[in-house]
């Protein structure tokens, strides 16, 4: 029987920022836009928090934008293709590449009509971009495969029926504190991280992507890991329209109980109800 993914999401705006007048800085998108079909992406994005990066609301919505659009373009070229690996290969060795390539192409296109200030080019090496810079969280799913991206800091969760929660990406050792892989770095596509799973047996019920604000607001990682077995039950219960209504109430308390920072959550599912 065909899989039918769906889709849902939420943004807020973190207490901190709340406090302090900032925008919120993250930013999320899927395709298709009405959040169901055989196949679906879906992307987060979380600007980066310092005063240099004073556009990163910006970037990140450019990046969650630019990146569906790609891959979708990238999964319907690939919709009669058999040859799984030569699928993974295309999107381990070009996606990465594109991806940075129409994010700044993107933020150039921008940057025309928007030109920098004399105060936020100060900071910035006469380096533009960076005033952009975010990361970039990407799940594509299709009947045939599931495809991860992440470059950056925030979290990928890979749910299964059974409720076992797990992590389909390996952590990246370099982030740590505040510190994060951009992309607004030089190379950026070197730092994505990607897993490319061929669907042998059942589909994952969930995948969760989510920014840092989110796991940081839990004690500890069993903590975080808790929302996927959580949000499946419910999903399972009452369907996921019912989980979309009530997100963001959820990550509000989230943020203001916890990090203070942006919170994003974004989640495809495979479970019919």
């Amino acid at each position: 029987m065909p899989i039918e993914w769906q889709v849902a999401g939420q943004s807020v705006r973190g207490a901190a920022h709340e406090r302090n007048g900032l925008p919120n800085q993250d930013a999320i998108h899927w395709l298709p836009l009405s959040g169901h079909g055989p196949a679906a992406v879906l992307a987060v994005a979380d600007g980066h928090g310092s005063p240099r990066y004073s556009r990163s609301h910006t970037g990140a919505a450019i990046a969650v934008e630019k990146s569906t659009q790609l891959i979708d373009e990238f999964l319907q070229g690939q919709a009669n293709g058999e040859n799984l690996s030569l699928i993974k290969h295309a999107a381990e060795e070009w996606l990465p590449r594109a991806l940075v390539r129409n994010w700044s192409e993107a933020v150039a296109e921008d940057l025309k009509i928007n030109p920098l200030s004399s105060d936020e080019l100060s900071s910035l090496r006469d380096e533009p971009s960076i005033a952009y810079g975010a990361t970039l969280l990407v799940a594509a799913v299709t009947d045939q495969f599931v495809l991860y991206l992440q470059l950056g800091d925030g979290d990928i969760l890979s749910v299964s029926h059974s409720g076992e929660v797990t992590r389909p990406l390996a952590k990246d050792d370099r982030l740590f504190g505040n510190e994060t892989t951009s992309l607004c770095a030089t190379e950026a596509w070197r730092d994505f991280r990607i897993h490319f799973q061929p669907l042998t047996q059942s589909p994952p019920a969930l995948v969760l992507l989510s920014t840092d604000g989110y796991p940081n607001s839990f004690r500890d990682e069993s903590g975080f890991f808790k929302v996927g077995s959580d949000i499946l039950n419910m999903v399972q219960a009452n369907g996921l329209a019912n989980v979309q209504n009530q997100l963001a109430g959820w990550l509000l308390d989230s943020t203001r109980a916890g990090s203070g920072d942006d919170i994003t959550l974004g989640i495809l599912s495979s479970l019919e109800k």
